[in-house]
């Protein structure tokens, strides 16, 4: 997981960033003025300074954010002078927008606000629907409006070209204020609190947000426009409310809540993604007639709140179908805020101590948490004022007796009670807020503490323990207590009363967290009086944490027990590696000793037999075509030279008659656990079953079960080809549609000019892990990407938690986590009586249905990919479908199947609309995450053998997923994950990038048209422009890759194009040659040989999607190649060739042949 931040300011306005791998607060020094609060995003913060002002702090990033700016230049036909700027009364603009409406000369368009700056002059895009017009970047037309062409006919009469200007916003990693659209000095109201939220009401690339504020006048408004191209937003818009509102919380989804003055909570309904704002309000009473809500908090299904008595709340059975919940529930401890962050994860003020607490054991299944837990790190500035402890650690190594000497006589901490230690109530500064901060009741607290040290309230009608015997309150505990133990499992809360419970007399006022035993007591050495920060507001909008994410915001580095500070001190590593090296003499002596009398006796058994035998499932090749349950049996032989092979023989009935089928291990190709939603199955491929497209297919009862089978098995194959457990640099990596990591170990016969190695034979083991796309290098360098986007970096072991036990290594292995997305569709045909229903006709699909319309698929009945899969959200329409969506999400057609847009036509009798819900899958592999950048494609130079030994780095492009193109600094084979980002600037989004052996950078852009990158080398990294290339004819590309100097691009309708004309003077090259169709992914090697996934290829019982293939026949005189070589499939989606490097033995005609066209 990538550190995010906790934003949090403090009582003197200063604002802090605590991150979750960080142990220290950080103060943000940029700016001199003093805040309020803040509301914290991902990547953004906004915030309200003591003038009443709105700032927006934007977090550095490697990819710029950039606007592009158009403008249209219109021109018409004059029948005098030719095309000219002199236009008919009923024309648009000369200058104008897209539309024509408005006008938009090129000297009126101006930066919105001091904080953009231009990036470039205006200059005219020469790019029309992914081909290049002709020079001046003119497209024709009869009339306006129209539908424009490239080309200039008879009948041409208007003509027009875009210009293009990018600005890019600088003021990064500082406060910037914000103006109004009217008064650029003043807003329209004085600000008293804001809220950002609403990034997940719709899907990226659009990255909207929703920004609420609430003035001093108690006046609610709206920021226009906000996104991330867009971070300022373009103006303030005034909501209506019901009441004076005095604090607003609005959540990541479509949750919107706000307290009123008298107490109650304002909640919007409405909001969704064509109405962010929302359309009507609600009230909600509070928990209590005596103390109204004070401060609200929302998340994504959860709502806190505060009462006017300090008194903590969470509401139930809040959902986006009923945002008003249904009642409340009391939780223990007194705060004066709450803040619900990402993963509606809650933290929290004190109201005494002014500590931030988070709440821990919030999860999806337990939303309202367990107990709070004070975050007790100190801040960035107090690092030079360590404790005594520290000071004695680091002094250790020198004052070693004197130091135990002083820590055996010291006092214990155990010997101060909780109240001692936290001394006097001190009195604060006053909070730099304009909410009312109303006392707190003199009511007396009916709280018992139990013995862990947690707060649990108990009905008036039980008996109550005596608050002044529990522990960590009154009574002070002996030497030999231990520490209290927050307790974990315990759930504090409480429903709320109709009237206040009156404590007995006597019974001493609560004095906050700290003194209720909630302060944490693993921290031997708090803050002091000076050290101790007082907080006054807390956002974890951009702070991302997980249910089992390790934090280090609960101990203090210095505050080390006497006797773990004895203890630490008392071993140095000197002795250790003594004691260590000590043992191992002693265990090499007896070992000697105890062989050394039978050295003269022969081996007594020469080979070694062992057996593992189970039950599992094995799907029957022959009618009735259903799973058989059968006795597996793995027998592994070891020979006298210690060479292992192994023999799996499954035992099954057939007619009442016993009969086996055997399976020799080193003859095994590849075992894939195989999608499906019932039954924990994997495949076993052979050769020959490879060529029949018909693997063996066997099910286990347990998860657990087929990931020993598997471990087993790949292990026992490993032994069998004698593989070493750690790859090559050369090796091949490829993925499954399922995200499953496979590596093949090239052989030097793989690549033969003659007689190579047949596909069906290369040995194929799994990779621990995720990952959607792949991609490596000869130089050892492998980066991943998942299906949520996250790049991932190759760490260099091997296993995973697919491989428990001695199938993976003992390090390099890190948790991995990744989400996808399910979809199904709403079919509906057009009747002319009641317009579109579900009601079609019997030849039509089902009215709930997969894309292709064959397979029924409804809400109830759709399921996760697989059993290791969870739903992590609902149901929610899909508007970023292909072709484009209405308001409503629904594509619109002339019947099915047939090509879908997004608006309705005459001649549109059917439609359908995508369902989408997002499911997660956590696992493990040698996989570390490379943040912050959401990438779509990534690409890394090969190893190209005429290159080796120059000292360069790594090259690596990336396209992250908004289609910016970048370039990663840093990458070499001791830092595979690289440094830092370089931005590439470009006119549009892009979908897919290559770099070859010779520095050639190639990509595709999203509207299908190809580009080259110029000048690109190891001193220049980034090249200097960009080169349109035309597209095949009437095709639109989709992917590319280079290799050493062939050039190859798929296009939508799954085409392979070869780029000819390619030589060292001209490197665009002159023409596309179609290759071969049925292709869905290509991958070119630094040999220029040819590896693609097959989208069809003929088996034994039909065609099998998703083959692996080889070209053959690739040489330099012929680089499109012959014919195909069928590998391993169906089922996958990725490969990459890209790190073999390893050339076969080559015959001396085709050595004499081997010289390319171009050199490196």
């Amino acid at each position: 997981m990538p550190s995010s931040m906790l934003w949090a300011v403090d009582l003197f306005g200063r604002v802090y960033t605590l991150s979750t791998a960080g142990q220290y607060w950080e103060l943000r020094r940029d700016c001199q003025m003093e805040f309020k609060r803040v509301s914290a995003a991902t990547q953004f913060c906004w915030g309200i300074a003591c003038d009443n002002q709105v700032y927006l702090y934007v977090c550095a990033s490697d990819v710029p954010i950039r606007r592009r700016e158009e403008a249209y230049e219109n021109q018409r036909w004059n029948p005098m002078g030719g095309f000219c700027d002199k236009l008919l009364p009923s024309d648009r603009w000369p200058w104008s927008d897209v539309s024509g409406l408005q006008h938009r000369p090129l000297d009126g368009v101006a930066l919105l606000s001091p904080h953009w700056e231009w990036e470039s002059d205006w200059y005219v895009d020469e790019n029309f629907g992914g081909e290049p017009t002709e020079k001046g970047g003119w497209t024709y037309a009869v009339d306006f409006p129209a539908t424009y062409t490239r080309d200039k006919k008879w009948n041409s009469c208007v003509r027009r070209r875009k210009w293009i200007r990018y600005r890019r916003y600088k003021s990064r990693d500082t406060w910037a204020k914000i103006p109004s659209k009217d008064d650029p000095e003043a807003l329209p109201d004085p600000f008293n609190d804001l809220s950002v939220g609403g990034w997940e009401i719709t899907e990226e690339p659009v990255g909207r947000l929703s920004v609420w504020a609430v003035s001093l006048q108690g006046k609610v408004w709206y920021r226009e426009d906000v996104s991330h191209p867009n971070p300022e937003g373009s103006s303030w818009s005034l909501v209506d409310t019901p009441g004076e509102v005095m604090q607003i919380s609005c959540g990541p989804h479509d949750l919107l809540w706000a307290t009123l003055w008298e107490g109650q909570a304002l909640v919007r309904e409405g909001i969704n993604r064509n109405n962010p704002r929302g359309s009507s309000w609600s009230i909600v009473e509070p928990p209590g007639s005596e103390n109204g809500i004070m401060h609200v908090s929302v998340g994504v299904s959860v709502v806190w709140a505060v009462t006017k008595d300090r008194k903590v709340w969470f509401r139930r059975g809040v959902n986006s179908h009923n945002p008003c919940g249904t009642s409340w529930i009391e939780m223990v401890g007194e705060m004066t805020m709450v803040n619900v962050g990402l993963n509606d994860q809650v933290w929290g003020i004190g109201c005494e101590d002014r500590t931030v607490y988070f709440r821990q054991g919030v999860t999806p299944s337990e939303l309202s948490g367990k107990t709070w837990k004070a975050i007790i790190v100190g801040r960035e500035s107090d690092r030079s004022h360590s404790g005594s402890s520290s000071s004695l650690l680091s002094a250790g190594c020198f004052f070693g007796d004197e130091v135990r000497g002083s820590s055996e006589s010291a006092p214990s901490d155990n010997d101060t009670s909780e109240v001692e230690r936290r001394g006097p109530v001190q009195q604060l500064p006053e909070e730099p807020s304009d909410s009312p901060s109303d006392p707190k009741g003199s009511s007396a607290s009916d709280a018992a503490v139990a013995p862990g040290g947690a707060v649990e309230h108990s009905s008036p009608t039980e008996d109550r323990g005596d608050p002044a015997t529990a522990p960590g309150l009154h009574e002070h505990p002996g030497p030999s207590s231990p520490p209290a133990q927050l307790p974990w499992t315990s759930i504090d809360l409480k429903e709320p009363k109709k009237a206040a419970a009156h404590a007995p007399a006597g019974c001493p006022e609560a004095a906050g967290l700290c003194s209720l035993g909630l302060c944490p007591l693993g921290s031997e050495e708090p803050y002091g009086a000076d050290d101790h920060p007082l907080w006054a507001w807390v956002s974890g909008g951009g702070c991302a944490v997980d249910a089992g994410s390790s934090l280090k915001w609960f101990t203090v580095q210095s505050g080390l027990s006497p006797s773990v500070q004895t203890l630490s001190l008392s071993i140095t590593p000197a002795q250790t590696a003594a004691w260590r090296k000590q043992i191992f003499q002693q265990l090499t002596e007896r070992t000697r000793r105890e062989l050394e009398n039978f050295r003269h006796y022969e081996q007594a058994v020469e080979q070694s037999v062992w057996v593992k035998t189970g039950t599992l499932q094995w799907w029957c090749d022959w009618k009735p075509h259903k799973w058989v349950d059968v006795r597996v049996a793995l027998e592994q032989f070891t020979g006298h030279d210690g060479a292992r092979d192994s023999i799996l023989f499954i035992y099954y009935m057939l007619h009442e008659e016993k009969k086996y089928l055997h399976v020799f291990l080193n003859e095994v190709t590849a075992l894939v656990p195989v999608l499906n939603e019932a039954k924990h199955s994997f495949a076993l491929y052979t050769p020959e079953r490879t060529r029949q497209r018909w693997p063996v297919r066997l099910a286990a009862a347990t998860e657990q079960d087929m990931n020993d089978w598997l471990a087993l098995l790949s292990l026992s194959c490993s032994e069998s080809r004698r593989l070493p457990s750690l790859l090559s640099p050369q090796a091949i990596w490829s993925v499954t549609c399922r995200g499953d990591i496979f590596v093949s170990e090239p052989t030097p016969g793989l690549e033969a000019q003659e007689h190579p190695l047949p596909c069906d034979q290369m040995f194929w083991r799994q990779m621990g892990g995720h990952l959607r796309v792949v991609e490596a290098s000869g130089h050892g360098v492998v980066w991943g990407i998942g299906y949520d986007h996250t790049a991932w970096v190759y760490t260099g072991g091997h296993g995973g938690s697919c491989f428990p036990g001695l199938g993976s290594s003992n390090s390099h292995i890190y948790t991995q986590s990744d989400v996808k997305s399910v979809c199904i569709y709403e079919n509906q045909r057009w009747n002319p009586v009641t317009g579109y229903t579900s009601r079609g006709l019997p030849t039509d699909r089902p009215m709930w249905s997969d894309a292709m319309g064959l397979q029924e698929c409804t809400k109830a009945n759709t399921k996760p990919p697989s059993l290791q899969w969870t739903w992590v959200s609902d149901w929610y329409v899909d508007f970023s479908a292909p072709g484009g969506t209405d308001q409503e999400g629904w594509q619109y057609a002339s019947d099915f199947p047939a090509s879908y847009h997004g608006y309705k036509t005459m001649k549109d009798f059917v439609r359908r609309r995508c369902w989408a819900r997002k499911c997660k899958l956590v696992t493990s592999g040698p996989w570390l995450e490379v943040a912050p950048i959401a990438l779509g494609d990534v690409s890394i130079i090969p190893a190209c053998p005429e290159a080796e030994g120059q000292g360069h780095g790594i090259a690596l492009w990336a396209v992250s997923d908004k289609g910016d193109v970048l370039c990663r600094l840093g990458v070499s084979e001791l830092n595979p994950a690289g440094s830092s980002w370089l931005h590439v600037g470009t006119d549009q989004p892009f979908a897919s990038v290559s770099i070859g052996a010779c520095y050639q950078v190639w990509a595709v852009a999203r509207d299908g048209s190809a580009f080259y990158r110029g000048s690109v080398s190891p001193s220049q990294p980034a090249g200097d422009c960009w080169y349109h290339i035309p597209s095949p004819p009437k095709q639109r590309l989709a992917q590319v890759s280079v290799g050493h100097t062939s050039v190859y691009a798929l296009d939508e309708n799954g085409n392979l194009w070869f780029r000819g004309g390619i030589t060292p003077s001209y490197p665009q090259g002159s023409s596309w040659e179609h290759v071969s169709n049925n292709v869905c992914h290509v991958s070119v090697g630094p040999l220029d040989q040819v590896w693609v996934i097959a989208n069809k290829v003929q088996g034994s019982h039909g065609l099998s999607r998703g083959t692996v293939c080889r070209r053959t026949g690739v040489q330099p005189q012929e680089p499109t190649g012959q014919g195909w070589d069928y590998g391993i499939g169906g089922g996958w989606g990725h490969i990459s060739i890209r790190a073999n490097a390893t050339r076969g033995p080559r015959s001396r005609s085709c050595q004499r042949e081997a010289q390319g066209p171009i050199q490196c």
